[in-house]
């Protein structure tokens, strides 16, 4: 039997952001971060970040060079607030200002 689930049982409420910020790499954090609107950020950020710290934990329950598929998408999905918060936070904007056309582009990056 095969399901749609990305995430961890406890963690059903987040599958609509799962299915947009369940991303492997930075650089697609950075390119989905640059292409979202505000809104759309905030919406993610405010569902998000009250469980953050739970969702660390959950982690942290796995060996990280074992992590079942859906605890490798909710690690994935703590990466992709990170990313987040940096705009809700810091820049109020997906993108910074003055800064050129800021790219983002690692050529290998820590795994999982």
């Amino acid at each position: 039997m095969t399901t749609d689930r990305l995430l961890p049982p406890a963690y059903a409420e987040l599958e609509p952001y799962a299915r947009i910020w369940c991303l492997p790499t930075e650089t697609e954090r950075w390119n989905r971060r640059r292409d979202s609107t505000m809104p759309e950020l905030l919406d993610f950020y405010e569902a998000f970040f009250p469980r953050l710290d739970e969702a660390i934990e959950y982690c942290d329950k796995f060996p990280l060079d074992d992590l079942p598929e859906d605890v490798t998408n909710l690690l994935w999905l703590v990466y992709s607030l990170v990313m987040v918060a940096m705009a809700v936070e810091i820049f109020h904007q997906p993108a910074p200002t003055d800064a050129a056309d800021a790219e983002l582009e690692r050529t290998k990056e820590p795994q999982p």
